[in-house]
This record gives structure tokens, sequence and C-alpha cells, in this order.
């Protein structure tokens, strides 16, 4: 099994095999608990619009996400995992939840144009991804894990720490979590959060991306009758 590393939005057009697209800060730690707090579905748009028009279409939407990290206006929810614990138990039950990101959302819609499978990743569900990823058989000739970084155009710690986390995993390769968690918390990508300065980056959001292996659980995109939509697999073992 061979293991390519790339970044950001080009490194998601070069993406071959099974691809992990990564987005921990905050698109694919959110996507896992829409569904842990009930969500029926997720489908990923390119663009505000098309969340729009699906909601036009049906009552039991509900639209989340982000431009350049700020809410939408018009949108139910924004990017923040923090924001999505505080709300009111079953709140997403049975909804279909549409997402919109600057980096994590628009890399899985990249990578589907060439890749054989995308899988969402980020620190919640490494453990999971590794098993299931390491379950095929046979198994997969090429892996492409993509940190996407800020906004998918600058290199970001903890999506790369995350990626070094994942080939460790499925490689074997060396990974010290202490010394990336140093590398994360003091950079800006972090430190932007606990400055408290803006609403729609809260304080609590890097708490809960950098937990490791909360859900046993990985998501996988594909095209759907014209949408991207996200499909939970279980996996335990």
């Amino acid at each position: 099994m061979k293991i390519i590393r790339e970044s950001l939005a080009e490194g998601a057009k070069r993406a071959k095999g099974i691809t992990i697209i990564i987005d921990v800060f905050r698109a694919f730690t959110s996507t896992p608990l829409f569904f842990h707090l009930g969500a029926q579905k997720v489908i990923f748009v390119y663009n505000p619009d098309e969340a729009f028009s699906l909601k036009s279409n049906h009552d039991d939407i509900v639209l989340a996400g982000e431009i350049n990290e700020e809410l939408i206006p018009g949108f139910d929810l924004g990017n923040s995992p923090s924001e999505l614990i505080k709300k009111p138990q079953g709140f997403l039950k049975g909804k279909k939840v549409v997402q919109r990101t600057t980096a994590g959302v628009n890399g899985v819609i990249i990578a589907l144009g060439q890749a054989e499978i995308v899988i969402l990743g980020s620190y919640v569900m490494a453990q999971a991804i590794s098993r299931y990823i390491l379950s095929q058989d046979p198994l997969p000739e090429v892996v492409t894990i993509v940190a996407m970084g800020s906004l998918g155009v600058t290199r970001a710690p903890e999506d790369e720490g995350c990626a070094d986390y994942l080939e460790h995993l499925l490689a074997g390769s060396d990974y010290d979590h202490l010394k990336t968690l140093r590398g994360i918390i003091f950079s800006q990508a972090a430190q932007k959060f606990m400055r408290g300065d803006k609403v729609y980056l809260p304080r609590e959001d890097p708490l809960l991306c950098l937990q490791r292996d909360l859900f046993d659980f990985v998501l996988i995109a594909s095209k759907e009758n014209g949408l991207v939509t996200v499909t939970k697999k279980e996996f335990v073992g």
C-alpha cells in the first residue's frame, strides 16, 4: 500500500486511489457531529446558492457552513462544533444537513473528480478510518492523504498533524502527539480561537477538534443523483 501525501486544494486535484480529505478546524469535526446528533443525511455544496435552492424545496433541511470562516447570512448554523453540542438534544434528528465550507467541503468536491473513494478525515475519526482502510481485501494500492489547510491555500499544522497521525496508523510511521499538539496550540491556526475576539471562532472549538478517535464510523462522500452526499459507515473492529 503506497501512501501519498498532498496538501491544499491543489493537492486535492491530484488525489487518487482511496483519498482522505482532512479538515480538522473545523468542517470534518462538525460533519460527524451532525450524524451523532441525529441527522439522516449530509449533502455538500460548492456555493451558498445551491444550499438555498435545496432548502427552498424541502422543509427538513438545515444549512450549515461558512465562507472564509464566517457564518453565511441565511444559514442556520456556522462551522462550529462547540455550537453544535450546545444545541437542544434531537434538534437534528431526522434532518438533512447541507454543508458548505471553504476548505474541507470544497476539497472533497474536487477530489471526487478523480479519486476512487473519498473519505472525510479528522482526528475524531482517525482510528476508524485506518481500520476501515486496513480491512479492505485486497489492501488498496494507493492511499492519498490531503491536508486541506487554511482556506485550502495555506498549510495548517492541525491538518498536517492529523495527516501524520493517519500515516502512523496506516503504515507505522513515527508520530508524537504531544509534540504535534504543541505545534498546533501555539500556532496562529489555534490562537485565533483562543483570543475570543470573533464570535464565529469560539474558544472551545479547538478543544473538540483535537480530540482523537471519538467516533467508530467513517464518512464517505460520493455523487448521488447529481448531489455530493455523505454516507455514514459504521465500522467497529
